[in-house]
């Protein structure tokens, strides 16, 4: 009973943050990752092509990395709080309301899905049928699904135990080019669901970012 309580209460608190909440986003995510947030999804562009369809894309700092690297963007996010944020950021990138499991475009209208701190829908079969769609035959899903702090001061356990608690952890061995095992579950789904998964791991300072680039396997 507990369990489901506080499960419900942190999901509650996620919705809050992406919808009326969302004002204080960059505040919240600067100090949970020591001002290293937007460098933590920048991790994700060195395997970014073409053109590129962020999901989530949330207050837009990922889209003006991505228009000032040169890649035509479009955003997609369900929260129109969020949109309101992007489109002060971006006004000339394409924003679109919507989910991911149901993207509103064309097949192959992209080289790369983007999604950086994603919910477990990222990986739902509903939404990887729609990525693997709307991807070119040689295009990739590039998933940035969590960052990890290092050190043993007080601050950073105790920012690793907000992250533990509120279900942003998975157990097991994490920081190096063998840290598979913590994302065995993605991995899977996106195997079934057809693509080849490549697990990354970009080092910073004090902490290290997970990427996953999911080639489009073509039959």
């Amino acid at each position: 009973m507990f369990t489901k309580l506080w499960s419900n209460l942190i999901r509650f608190g996620f919705y809050l943050l992406y919808n009326e909440l969302a004002w204080t986003y960059d505040v919240v995510s600067w100090v949970v990752s020591f001002g290293a947030w937007r460098d933590w999804q920048r991790a994700a562009l060195p395997y970014v092509q073409g053109r590129v369809l962020e999901l989530g894309h949330g207050p837009g700092h990922v889209l003006l990395a991505l228009q000032l690297a040169g890649h035509a963007a479009v955003g997609l996010d369900v929260s129109p709080f969020m949109g309101r944020q992007a489109r002060r950021r971006v006004p000339s990138v394409p924003l679109l309301r919507g989910r991911a499991q149901q993207l509103p475009f064309t097949a192959g209208s992209f080289d790369t899905v983007l999604a950086t701190f994603p919910t477990p829908y990222v990986v739902e079969a509903e939404t990887l049928r729609a990525v693997r769609r709307v991807l070119t035959r040689n295009g990739r899903f590039v998933i940035v699904p969590a960052a990890h702090l290092r050190g043993s001061d007080p601050f950073t356990r105790f920012v690793e135990w907000l992250y533990k608690i509120t279900g942003q952890r998975e157990e097991g061995k994490v920081g190096t080019e063998t840290a598979v095992s913590p994302w065995q579950p993605f991995v899977t789904h996106l195997s079934e669901a057809g693509f080849h998964v490549a697990v990354h791991t970009v080092n910073f300072p004090r902490s290290s970012v997970t990427v996953l680039v999911c080639a489009k396997d073509e039959p």
